[in-house]
């Protein structure tokens, strides 16, 4: 009888332990707008209860910017100015410094850096990198993944290279929607300051671009290549990897550079040449269309 009458006394502690707990809670989360309120995450029977998932992340480490509503990591050094929209997530140890604009949907990775006045658009991913001083990113660009490197072992597989370093964004630079940017992975990816870069552009790992660079859509820039300051690279430009371009290098439109561009000027053409040679392939090109097609009478 003894027992009986000690387990529903127990019962009914616990449960009142439990109201008490509920209504400590409500009060909390119904306290001033604007305050940040951390809450236990022990549970009444002692046992730790954060919600962790396969990679470990603890989500009670997270809270609600007073800002734009956006979740930060409680280690992330966030300088109160920034504006984080709702929906943007700021992971461990990242650093964000003042009037930084996050848009929703936006994540910015662990360790990530922003400087100030820096402007990241909605669902912009940024890890691994590094952001200078006004910039502007649009909407869907990727920084700070995996280079695209894998080679075949001698069982005939096929290894992915170590990717293990990182991108950094210089002062002034806007980077337009759904441009991707790799990390580096034998040294850093750089781009120089006031670079701007158009929508859909693909820089591959390794790649350093001096700084006043211009690139327009649908570029793409294969690993390891070196441009200089001023290039300018017209829509859909591809760049074999490991080439170099000196400075004050202008590539028209649908051009391929595949050796070393070591003079300043204007080249177009694939592979490209200088633009006066060029010109003189297109022509002759026509030239012997034309005599083609006269011959046969059309």
């Amino acid at each position: 009888m003894s027992i009986c009458v000690g387990r529903a006394l127990a019962l009914l502690l616990k449960s009142h332990f439990a109201e008490e707990a509920l209504r400590t809670f409500s009060s909390s989360r119904l306290g001033s707008s604007g305050c940040r309120r951390h809450f236990s995450s022990t549970s009444i029977d002692g046992i730790d209860s954060r919600l962790e998932d396969g990679a470990g992340i603890n989500y009670q480490e997270y809270e609600k910017w007073y800002k734009g509503g956006g979740m930060v990591h409680k280690s992330a050094c966030i300088d109160p100015t920034t504006v984080i929209e709702i929906g943007a997530v700021i992971h461990p140890k990242s650093v964000l410094r003042a009037n930084v604009y996050i848009g929703s949907g936006a994540v910015i990775g662990p360790e990530v850096r922003i400087g100030p006045s820096t402007k990241i658009g909605y669902n912009v991913a940024l890890y691994n990198c590094s952001m200078g001083d006004s910039c502007i990113v649009h909407g869907g660009v990727c920084i700070g993944q995996d280079g695209f490197g894998f080679f075949v072992d001698d069982q005939g597989n096929m290894v992915k290279k170590p990717q293990m370093l990182t991108a950094r964004i210089g002062n002034h630079v806007e980077i337009g929607a759904n441009t991707c940017i790799d990390r580096g992975s034998w040294r850093e990816t750089v781009i120089g300051d006031h670079t701007k870069i158009d929508n859909l552009v693909q820089i591959g790992h390794n790649v350093v671009i001096g700084k006043s660079c211009m690139l327009c859509g649908q570029v793409g820039i294969a690993g390891s290549v070196t441009m200089g300051d001023y290039v300018v690279l017209g829509g859909r430009v591809a760049i074999r990897d490991h080439v170099s371009i000196v400075s004050k290098v202008r590539l028209a439109a649908n051009s391929c550079v595949t050796k070393d561009i070591k003079e300043p000027g204007d080249y177009g053409g694939f592979p490209a040449v200088p633009a006066r040679e060029w010109r003189r392939q297109v022509a002759s090109q026509r030239k012997a269309s034309h005599k083609r097609m006269w011959l046969k009478g059309e």
